[in-house]
């Protein structure tokens, strides 16, 4: 049931002042971990049409006279065709969970799995816009664009995204043929509506990868004693008297859950990386980003 005080003046005035508040350190944080990736502009080192230089190569039969490069030509007994760079804009279609569980970090020092999701999300656009690539967000109606102004709109609706359920699956929207996505989540909500997913932009021919962000403390289970726990929606709540027995148990599910993912992203041709929010936030961009490449050359 929708609550009708969410679409107050009020309420949205509020939710729109704690986006632009806090927008401005996204876009900074996004901005200077993008800036670590010292990628330059990605081509797909191809032959085919472009502007910029790749190599020369001997001329061939049928070879048209208006490849060949005189000049390079000149220097030497044989001719040479100069070719460029295979480029090609694609699109990046970028989903980030907006489940409550997203929210939770066990220790006020780090950062939680929603902003490092986040985060890295941003910092991916950036370093994809400059390559002139489209980039779009699973959850928005709005196709893939370019663009300094798509750094901005996608900011935005990254703040704005969110649900009151404790997990939210990926979007149904379907990606665009031949695009490149990631999904960044915990994958601790059910598994089968991400596996319809990645079955379905395998058959649209969609490459890309997964990214489970975990707080330490959920590899760890450092609970011992009576405790209790409960969703980050205050929906489920439970309480034990022997946490600590529940740690082997627990451990062994999270690591069944983590090989179904690997087996599931797979079976689709994606690529899977855990990342623990604790941990820096380059090498998971720097991985992400080359994945993505990779992906797009499969």
């Amino acid at each position: 049931m929708t609550d009708p005080s969410r679409h107050s003046p009020d309420t949205l005035r509020s939710r729109s002042e704690a986006v632009a508040g806090n927008l401005p350190a996204l876009l900074a944080d996004a901005q200077h971990l993008a800036a670590t990736i010292q990628l330059g502009e990605h081509g797909r080192k191809r032959h085919g049409t472009g502007e910029e230089f790749w190599q020369y190569r001997g001329a061939e039969a049928g070879d048209p006279l208006r490849s060949i490069d005189w000049r390079r030509s000149a220097r030497s007994d044989a001719l040479f065709v100069r070719q460029t760079e295979w480029k090609a804009a694609q699109s990046v279609m970028i989903g980030v969970d907006n489940g409550q569980s997203m929210a939770y970090a066990g220790d006020k020092s780090r950062t939680s799995k929603l902003r490092r999701a986040q985060t890295l999300a941003m910092a991916l656009a950036i370093l994809s816009l400059r390559g002139g690539e489209r980039v779009g967000l699973t959850r928005l109606p709005d196709p893939p664009r370019g663009g300094e102004a798509q750094v901005m709109r996608l900011a935005s609706a990254l703040l704005e995204d969110a649900t009151n359920e404790d997990y939210a699956a990926p979007a149904p929207q379907a990606l665009p043929m031949g695009s490149r996505a990631v999904f960044v989540s915990d994958f601790l909500g059910a598994l089968a509506p991400v596996e319809k997913a990645l079955g379905q932009a395998a058959d649209r021919g969609v490459r890309g990868a997964l990214v489970q962000v975990l707080d330490p403390d959920e590899e760890r289970f450092p609970f011992d004693g009576r405790t209790v726990f409960e969703s980050m929606s205050g929906a489920i709540r439970f309480e034990t008297l022997k946490a600590g027995g529940l740690r082997t148990a627990y451990l062994q599910r999270l690591a069944a859950r983590k090989d179904r993912l690997r087996q599931m992203a797979a079976r689709s041709g994606w690529r899977y990386h855990l990342h623990h929010t604790n941990d820096p936030a380059e090498p998971a961009l720097l991985w992400l980003y080359r994945a993505l490449e990779k992906g797009a050359m499969a």
